[in-house]
């Protein structure tokens, strides 16, 4: 007796859910679409190469931008430094004089000079009362100091300009120490006016 055909209507029966049922018409439609197969891809343009690519040089790639206009000449900068080098030359010398002219000026053996020279009556005689030192405009009104004055080597040697009520005239004055410890010895101590008059105050060797 064969029985598979029972066992097959029970298993039906049972709704199997292996075993297709009514769908509705909606389901069956899309089941209809999605189980269609998709159509073959088109097979993708291959190009093949016997070797290697080349590099394209670096320039081709980054072309360099366009000048506007020409670059500027470079000047040259010597003159400018040697012009400049001049003027701290010549400003530092020109402090340096202002410095040891003003130290001269302020110096006890020029004030002793003008001192000795208000006091003497020959001298106001022929340059006048109100004897002064000759100021310079170019050392701002004060007078210019020509020579040295060294003390500690026993050496003094100065020139300058004076000026009284009725003229003026140039005051020379040299002093040395022979020997440490012994006092200066004068040897020129005159003022020659400028109308040629020489006002002798110590013995002169020179003449």
């Amino acid at each position: 007796m064969n029985i598979y055909p029972t066992v097959f209507k029970s298993l039906i029966a049972r709704r199997s859910p292996f075993v297709a049922t009514a769908l509705p018409r909606q389901h069956l439609q899309h089941l209809s679409t999605t189980s269609r197969p998709s159509p073959a891809a088109e097979a993708p343009n291959v190009t093949m190469y016997s070797g290697t690519s080349r590099p394209r040089p670096y320039h081709l790639k980054h072309p360099p931008p366009a000048l506007k206009r020409d670059l500027p000449r470079l000047q040259k900068t010597w003159p400018t430094i040697i012009a400049f080098a001049i003027i701290g030359v010549a400003g530092w010398t020109a402090f340096l004089t202002y410095v040891t002219n003003q130290e001269k000026i302020s110096s006890s053996v020029v004030k002793q000079i003008m001192r000795e020279l208000r006091e003497d009556e020959e001298m106001r005689a022929v340059l006048g009362d109100a004897i002064r030192m000759q100021g310079e405009w170019w050392l701002n009104g004060d007078p210019r100091i020509i020579g040295s004055i060294s003390t500690m080597q026993g050496n003094i040697d100065v020139s300058f300009r004076i000026k009284g009520s009725k003229g003026s005239g140039t005051v020379y004055f040299t002093s040395i120490r022979r020997e440490k410890g012994v006092p200066f010895e004068i040897l020129r101590f005159k003022v020659i006016a400028d109308d040629g008059t020489i006002i002798s105050k110590a013995k002169d060797t020179t003449q």
